[in-house]
């Protein structure tokens, strides 16, 4: 059996619920794909926290505490442009990672 990951367990309960959203199933199909529903969102769920996990981890400053980061897409374009400019025009001799 192929092992489950986050987005196949996305793309899959994407197709239950459409499945679903149809109306054209019996009582039993119903419960049987309600019931792998909540089997794969759980399973996403796990996988979320053991990602937000990491991310702190990531995110905790030398004295182990974890710094409030935001994250923004357009702040990510916004620092991106900053590090292309500081890197080209003789910025600090940080690695921008």
């Amino acid at each position: 059996m192929e092992e489950l990951n986050f987005e196949k367990a996305l793309s899959e309960l994407e197709s239950i619920v459409e499945k679903m959203e149809k109306g054209d199933l019996s009582l039993n199909e119903s419960l049987t794909l309600f019931e792998r529903g909540v089997q794969l969102a759980r399973f996403m769920r796990g996988e979320i926290e053991t990602a937000e996990k990491k991310i702190e981890i990531l995110l905790k400053n030398e004295k182990g505490m974890i710094k409030p980061e935001s994250f923004d897409l357009a702040d990510e374009d916004i620092s991106a442009k900053e590090s292309e400019e500081n890197s080209s025009s003789g910025g600090d001799d940080t690695l921008p990672f």
